[in-house]
Order: structure tokens, then sequence, then C-alpha cells
């Protein structure tokens, strides 16, 4: 019997650089072309795009997850004690905002449903604001179409990735730049030294009901060691950019074309959806800004419904309150995770009860 491991590595190892190419070039015609975001983006729409076109393309191994380590150090070097303060006291508005996104993604189940024609368990999980895979894994182990579930979450992540960050910037304000600490150190040892402890952290809480740990523990050990005034390190702008590179493949390569074109109205279907979603968060973060006092574009892009990394990095890059961003975001992750078999069960007993009315 032939051993193909050897081919399959040599394979992967030729689709990754394949990957990192195509990212590079299209980080770099977006730069070029002015496009916002361009070294998260560009990368995204040029390996998603190749992707579709039938190139098989791999991220690089834990590039998502490099990436937001970095991101995530990054925002907790910034949560100062006045900034964590600030975030506690909007705790009722990111409970009213997990609790708008619940419903929201309940609607856009039912709206799913017909225009995909698929099953209520399939289009609770397809729609449900929470992780592809957990989400994929729980539709096979409730009778759904996981395929259809991970598909969605593709094209939902993948629309307001495209769409958020562009609309946010070409239209939103951006804040004023604030040094968090002038005291932040420059060293590469101290650099190399918090990435480490960043990178450890992720891991030691990998495990543990945490939502997004490599995001999460970042910002946990980045906001204890620059609120206690332990280490604060700067972190360079060319590593965002890395980040961004990172994130950026990871998510293009997502897109296959095999479940692409085997499912074409799952696809339309799910461009509808998330363009209703994106719709409704906006409205949704017009009320919320009027309420909490907070900057609107910073509204829309905490109760965006997906890509937490990549609403941070353009909270970041817009010079807005990120933290607050991040906080919104886990705080939903953290809900919808905690209770998603029982908001499966009200949305059953929803759905049978328009079917009955309608029948």
């Amino acid at each position: 019997m032939i051993n193909s491991a050897p081919s399959d590595t040599k394979r992967q190892r030729i689709d990754m650089v394949l990957a990192i190419v195509i990212g590079t070039m299209g980080g770099a015609v977006a730069s070029a072309l002015g496009v916002p975001l361009p070294w998260m983006l560009g990368p995204f729409l040029a390996c998603a795009a190749s992707s579709i076109t039938g190139l098989r393309l791999t991220g690089l191994p834990k590039g998502r997850e490099i990436g937001q380590v970095v991101v995530g150090l990054a925002i907790g070097m910034r949560m100062t004690t006045a900034a964590l303060a600030t975030t506690l006291t909007l705790l009722p508005a990111m409970f009213a905002g997990t609790l708008f996104v619940v419903v929201m993604t309940m609607l856009a189940a039912l709206l799913l449903m017909p225009l995909a024609r698929v099953d209520a368990r399939t289009a609770f999980f397809a729609t449900a604001a929470a992780g592809m895979a957990d989400m994929a894994t729980v539709a096979q182990q409730r009778g759904g179409d996981p395929d259809v579930v991970s598909l969605m979450h593709a094209i939902r992540v993948a629309s307001v990735v495209a769409v958020v960050p562009v609309m946010v910037i070409a239209f939103g304000e951006p804040g004023v730049l604030v040094e968090s600490a002038s005291q932040a150190s420059h060293s590469l040892a101290a650099l190399g030294l918090a990435l480490g402890l960043a990178l450890a952290t992720a891991l030691l809480i990998r495990p543990l009901p945490f939502p997004n740990p490599w995001l999460v523990g970042p910002i946990f050990l980045g906001a204890a060691m620059s609120g206690s005034g332990l280490l604060t390190v700067a972190i360079p702008e060319l590593l965002i950019i890395l980040a961004q590179w990172l994130i950026g493949i990871s998510l293009g390569c997502r897109f296959k074309r095999t479940l692409m074109f085997r499912l074409p109205r799952v696809v339309l279907a799910a461009l509808i959806v998330s363009a209703y979603m994106i719709g409704a968060s906006a409205v949704a973060a017009w009320i919320m800004a009027a309420l909490s006092g907070l900057p609107y574009v910073t509204s829309f892009l905490a109760l965006a419904p997906a890509a937490v990394t990549e609403m941070v990095i353009t909270a970041k890059v817009m010079n807005l309150d990120a933290e607050v961003v991040a906080a919104f975001h886990v705080m939903r992750i953290a809900v919808i995770a905690s209770t998603i078999l029982l908001t499966f069960s009200l949305f059953e007993r929803i759905e049978r009860r328009l079917r009955s009315a309608l029948c």
C-alpha cells in the first residue's frame, strides 16, 4: 500500500505558499487603491475569490489565532483603570445589545427557512451569532445540516468583514488618537516577553469555557499588566498589520468552491439574510448610541453580528473605544454560547406556533 502522507504534506505546503502569495498581492493592491484596512480586506477578498474559482488554498497553521493574540494584547495594553471603569458602566447596554442580537438572529432564522428551503434546526444554528465550528457540530447533533450551517456562517462573517469596516471608515467619524501610556516600552525584549505571556495565557484558558480565548486571554493579560503598571508595551504598527494579514488569509481560505456551487440557493439566501443582519444592526446602533451616549460608529461595531477580532481592529484603526467594542462582543459570545440550547428550545416553540397559525 502506497503511503500518501508525504504527498499530502507537500500539497498542503504548496497550498499554503499559494495562499501567502495571493494574500500578500491582495494586500498590496488594496493598499495601493486606498481600500480601508487593506492588509485585512485585501488578503481576505483575494484568497476568497481565488478559493471560489477553484484554487486550493490553505492558511498558515494557527495564523488566525496568532493574529488574534497580537490584537488582543494591543487592546489590553490600552485598558487603563479609567477605561475599565467606563466599560463596567456599560454593562446594561451590553445585556441589551446581546438580547437584540438574539432576537435579530431568531428573525434571521425565520427568514432563512423559506429562502434557503431548510428546516428550523438548520436555520437556527446557521444564523446564531456564535462560532461556526461549534454551531455546525451542535446542528449535526440536533439533526440539522452542518454543511449549510458552515456555509451560512462563512458568508455571514465574510459579509460583515467586507461591508461593516468599509461603511464605518467611509462614513463614520474617527475618534481622537490617545496615547494610552507615554511610558510604554519599545524594547524588543519586552515585546517578546509580552507576546509570549499573551500566547501562554490564551493556551491556558483555552480548555475553559471562555469565548474566543485567543483574543480574550491576551486582552485580560494586557489589561492586568498595563493597569497595574507592571509592564506596558507599545505594539508596533507593523505587527498589527501582520496580524491583519494572517487573519485576512485565514478568513479567505474558508471558502470552498465545491460547497458553494453545491448549495447555490443557500448562498443567495445567506447574502440576503446577512444584509438584513447588517441593516438591523445599523438601526439598533443608532438607538443604542442615543440611549447610552456612545458614538454611533462604536455602537455599530459593537452590535455587528460577527467577527469580533475584525470589528476590534476597525475600532482601533478609527481611534475608537476598541476595548468597549471587544467587551460587547465577548458578552454576546459568552451569553449566546452558554444559553444556545435554551434559546433553541424557545425558537422551536415560536416556529411551531407560527407554522400552526399559518396553516
